[in-house]
């Protein structure tokens, strides 16, 4: 009831302050001059902004007041907020989004301080950063571990180990899986063949070897590649493999989207970065020698925010840096006609652009098409117009 006072209240304070605005305004221009006389004094600027400013401020409250009560004519029910998120509110600032989301925020702050943190990493947690709540705000709570966690020399001392160990991973009680074994191997968790094997021969004119990448890097002037950047890198496959050959350093990010992607990287000695695409970059500007994308980077992001990925990516990467744009996937006509030239306005220079069908169980489908691309960024930058030439 004092919610709805106070906005009824707010409400009649606005309008009586528009209408005196308005009728100030309206006065002033009530009796038109005659060409005799002198003309009238103009409304000041100030006066016609803090009308426009109050008449807007109106149309907010009424929409924040209509949305405030639900279809049955009630007021709405949201609690108050946690007393932990107040607390977090008044030492650190909180995404503007997070505030879109107040209920699955308010679950997400909702605990009991210096205790077990709720296991909501995948109910609330995830959610909220694919809704663009990040970074999270941070917790005073303990995060939950495996009731049973393995000593440092039970993990697995190779990034390519026959198995995982099901024990290190709290398995979220809804999944269907309960073990490694049980996840299917092409999302990445076949360590035995499929893992060991990627990015270390070409199938087709869309891979790229490392034994390959590694010689480009070294005649392009790129080498070393001491540290990268995989973008929805899966299982963390492609570091594993610079660590091994190259003794490079290769941030993957991830999300836990239906299987543990950051425990398995984890798990074989590389460093999972838990953001979503739409996030930017925590790295430093000039940092990278090499950043990929993986496939999930593809025609199902919109434009703009596929830009705005291709720029930071674009932002980490050092001077004569390499961008490896993998498996890109899109239909057939809007490669020339839109990523073809988003890619242009990189300025960058093209050392591999193969383009092949995308088939499902060997059968073309859709009219999509694969993409793979290495490109080097210049010393200096490049200003392209519109991705047809430099400015």
């Amino acid at each position: 009831m004092g919610v709805g006072f106070g906005l009824n209240l707010l409400l009649l304070v606005a309008m009586v302050a528009t209408n005196i605005l308005s009728l100030y305004h309206l006065s002033s221009l009530g009796n038109p001059p005659s060409s005799s006389s002198p003309d009238p004094h103009p409304v000041p600027e100030h006066l016609l902004h803090q009308l426009h400013t109050i008449r807007a401020t109106i149309s907010h409250i009424t929409r924040i007041h209509s949305a405030a009560y639900s279809s049955s004519g009630t007021p709405s029910s949201l609690p108050p907020p946690p007393p932990e998120l107040l607390l977090y509110s008044r030492i650190a600032p909180i995404a503007s989004a997070c505030s879109d989301h107040p209920e699955l925020l308010h679950l997400y702050m909702n605990y009991t301080p210096f205790s077990p943190c709720p296991r909501d990493s995948l109910s609330v947690a995830e959610p909220l950063l694919l809704r663009g709540c990040h970074p999270l705000p941070r917790r005073r709570c303990f995060s939950p571990t495996p009731p049973k966690p393995l000593p440092s020399s039970s993990l697995p001392s190779h990034p390519f180990p026959s198995s995982l160990p099901d024990a290190a991973v709290l398995w979220p009680p809804t999944s269907p899986c309960r073990s490694f074994s049980c996840l299917p191997a092409n999302l990445g968790f076949d360590f035995k063949s499929t893992e060991p094997s990627r990015f270390l021969s070409a199938r087709s004119a869309l891979d790229l070897p490392l034994n390959q990448l590694l010689a480009i890097a070294g005649a392009a002037g790129a080498a070393p590649i001491r540290l990268g950047l995989d973008i929805a890198g899966g299982t963390g496959t492609l570091a594993a493999h610079f660590k091994i050959i190259a003794s490079a350093t290769i941030v993957t990010t991830t999300m836990n989207l239906g299987a543990p992607y950051s425990e398995a990287a984890a798990l074989r000695g590389v460093v999972p970065l838990h953001a979503p695409l739409q996030q930017r970059f925590p790295i430093y500007d000039g940092a990278m020698d090499l950043v990929r994308t993986g496939h999930a980077v593809n025609r199902w992001i919109p434009i703009p925010a596929l830009e705005f990925l291709v720029f930071d990516a674009d932002r980490v990467l050092k001077p004569g840096g390499l961008l490896w744009i993998d498996h890109f996937f899109c239909k057939t006509a809007d490669l020339g006609n839109v990523y073809a030239p988003l890619i242009a306005r990189l300025g960058y220079k093209r050392i591999k652009w193969a383009v092949g069908n995308k088939t499902d169980s060997g059968v073309i489908r859709y009219g999509e098409i694969y993409l793979t691309a290495l490109l080097q960024k210049p010393m200096a930058p490049n200003i392209v117009v519109a991705g047809v030439g430099k400015a």
